[in-house]
């Protein structure tokens, strides 16, 4: 089986293309290696036989039909995805988060026999109020440029399946953790901050709620999935939930107690605009398929800190000049009139 993953080489993709090539699949990765992305998250799919990686831009037609053709599943994984970044330049997003899905699913159409799973987010439905779950028919209601531009890649996929009979999986899923993410997320930022004895930029009272997944759940939940895709046409959408859902201040101070540092580092700041307050997804439809997340947060986020802490400064010195301009563009203002 041929599998063609866009974005591989980022977070959420470098989990999936390893899972894939555990799994007996030959994997293809399309990737254009922006600031996020990491071929060391790779590397040791180097040299495997049945891995290809080919850098490119999911925009590019021709070259995302070349490496369509002969694949039986194609995983979009290509993206733009930190909402702060979205909100200093929203047009990169719509490019790659839209536009790309377009070209995706052009190519796909012409090729009937080629399953194509679309990652979005759960941030496309917006703050869900206490006690409430977002379910998979739920309305949009996008806060940020980010979540709005995955909203508008979905309505094109809901578009493409009605107007051409295409079947289309959607994955929608809460906030994914665990090694190899890029240092602007928030745990590897605050971890790196912590280390580093430096102050953790937390936004406004830092009571936003958040719901977590490890990384490896994430890839046996795409297993489950993989294993019954619909054939039917249709946009056939699954939500990945862990239910745990933790403050973001509770967060960063079990970080703080993980290291060892003072939660004196935790710095209040001033609140992004539009900034969602809870996230919450009904995964009711996937567990009834028998997937639950194996990895508990205090665990995983554990795990995930003990990586950093090994091979974090590693992993910053690749996206050091480019993140600490990015840094202060973001904090630099915010972090002045604490």
């Amino acid at each position: 089986m041929r599998a063609l993953v866009t974005g591989g080489c980022g977070f959420i993709g470098s989990h999936v293309v390893r899972g894939l090539l555990a799994d007996g699949w030959e994997v293809t990765n399309l990737d254009k290696l922006t600031y996020a992305a990491n071929p060391a998250n790779l590397a040791e799919a180097e040299g495997h036989p049945r891995y290809r990686f080919v850098q490119g831009d999911i925009c590019d037609l021709a070259l995302v039909r070349e490496l369509m053709d002969g694949a039986d599943l194609v995983l979009n994984f290509a993206a733009e995805t930190h909402v702060d970044r979205s909100l200093l330049e929203p047009g990169v997003f719509v490019r790659t988060d839209v536009e790309g899905v377009v070209t995706l699913l052009e190519a796909a159409r012409a090729r009937p026999g080629t399953a194509l799973v679309h990652m979005s987010t759960d941030e496309v439905f917006g703050s869900i109020p206490a006690p409430g779950e977002a379910a998979e028919d739920a309305p949009f209601a996008p806060s940020s440029p980010y979540a709005a531009s995955k909203a508008a890649a979905e309505l094109m996929v809901r578009a493409y399946a009605e107007t051409y009979g295409m079947a289309v999986t959607v994955l929608r899923c809460c906030n994914v953790y665990g090694p190899n993410q890029h240092v602007e997320k928030f745990i590897p930022l605050f971890t790196m901050r912590a280390l580093a004895g430096e102050p953790m930029p937390l936004y406004g009272d830092g009571m936003q709620e958040r719901e977590w997944l490890y990384a490896g759940d994430f890839v046996e939940a795409l297993r489950v999935v993989l294993r019954e895709l619909p054939a039917e046409p249709g946009v056939h959408a699954v939500h990945i939930g862990s239910g745990e859902r933790v403050r973001n201040r509770e967060t960063a101070e079990l970080i703080c107690e993980l290291l060892e540092r003072p939660r004196e580092l935790i710095t209040p700041v001033a609140d992004r605009p539009g900034h969602d307050r809870r996230y919450a997804l009904d995964s009711s439809r996937l567990r009834a398929r028998g997937w639950r997340p194996r990895v508990p947060f205090r665990e995983g986020l554990a795990a995930t800190v003990a990586w950093y802490r090994d091979h974090g400064a590693a992993w910053a010195q690749t996206a050091s000049g480019e993140f600490a301009r990015y840094f202060e563009r973001q904090y630099g203002e915010r972090l002045a009139r604490r």
